[in-house]
């Protein structure tokens, strides 16, 4: 313990939803250690994220994850230079475990606080591949949101599309229930779609708009609105067709959006990060399109085991603002409805 030298060592939170983890990063880019303790089954029997377990859930693990964490990057709290933590957007009572206990650390150990948005954190989770070369676009997949964000530099988010309603990982999770699939549902689907053909061709919704924006609740009731039909004149529907068309329809809205932007926005990579960037039918589609369409952009997809919720992500975004000097303090908040532009310090 306590062999490492100093360099640049932040001891990173994350805790927004029902993942607790906490990661110890180095120079931004390399991962000495990254701890998650995931709630899942205490979840998975009400078919989705219920904040109070969550919340309790986090009370119970943050410390053993801080221990873990350090244990297994070999330093102690006197090898480190910084403190990152989640801050928003995110659930309130589940961000604030996290706030609460990066904000002692960083007391308790006289260590600068750096306050980082869970979005941000996802989009450097690809940091991890290889260093960021500017301006790039990020299509930004997850539960909660699905955004093009440009960037043309550290530390600088623009938005230039969003969704209007529910986000791709949520309709995921939402027809997984109507299929009968567990909580979280994204993977079994994916899984199912691969095995399926788009035989049903659900609304592409917003497909030929002229903007970056996206919906797929019409999407979602088209799809239970199929079955319950099906289930009223006693038909039976292949869950597997049902699945490969519904990962169509998102797919094709994704692909044709994000082409369409790099039209308006050359850029020298595209970044593709989120909960939903593991889903396979999402990465084989970029992976086949982008190199024709755009030769001079450069993929760079989240790794696997990154694009979940984790702390080595909240470590990489961390470091852009360390190097910055752009520091919390203790009267640090949650802030559940976070958006880009409210980063503190961060150039606009």
């Amino acid at each position: 313990m306590g062999t490492v030298e100093k360099q640049n060592l932040i001891l990173a939170f994350e805790s927004s939803c029902d993942e607790t983890s906490v990661a110890v990063i180095k120079n931004g880019h390399e991962i000495l250690s990254n701890v998650i303790a995931t709630q899942i089954n205490s979840h998975k029997r009400f078919g989705g994220v219920v904040p109070e377990v969550a919340s309790r859930h986090h009370i119970e693990q943050i410390t053993i994850c801080i221990e873990a964490a350090l244990q297994e990057a070999h330093v102690t709290y006197a090898d480190l230079d910084a403190v990152a933590v989640t801050y928003g957007p995110g659930l309130v009572g589940a961000l604030l475990v996290g706030v609460n206990a990066a904000k002692t650390v960083a007391y308790a150990h006289h260590l600068p606080l750096i306050p980082v948005n869970h979005m941000a954190g996802h989009i450097y989770a690809a940091r991890f591949v290889k260093p960021f070369e500017f301006p790039l676009m990020a299509l930004l997949v997850s539960g909660g949101h699905t955004e093009l964000v440009y960037m043309q530099a550290d530390g600088q988010f623009e938005i230039i599309g969003e969704t209007r309603d529910d986000a791709a990982g949520e309709a995921y999770d939402k027809i997984g229930r109507v299929l009968g699939v567990p909580y979280p549902a994204g993977k079994v689907i994916d899984e199912m779609a691969h095995a399926g053909h788009d035989t049903f061709k659900f609304p592409r919704a917003m497909i030929d708009e002229d903007n970056y924006d996206f919906s797929f609740s019409g999407l979602k009731s088209a799809f239970i609105n199929t079955v319950h039909h099906a289930d009223q004149i006693d038909a039976t529907l292949d869950k597997n067709d049902l699945a490969a068309s519904f990962q169509a329809s998102v797919v094709d809205v994704l692909m044709s959006k994000t082409l369409r932007v790099l039209k308006q926005y050359p850029v020298k990579q595209l970044v593709l990060a989120g909960g939903v960037a593991a889903n396979q039918g999402l990465r084989e589609r970029l992976q086949q399109n982008l190199p024709t369409a755009f030769p001079d952009t450069e993929l760079i997809l989240a790794p696997l085991k990154l694009c979940g919720d984790n702390g080595a992500m909240i470590g990489a975004a961390g470091y852009v603002q360390y190097q910055h000097h752009q520091f919390g303090d203790a009267s640090l908040n949650a802030d559940p409805s976070l958006e880009f532009d409210w980063m503190p310090g961060m150039l606009k």
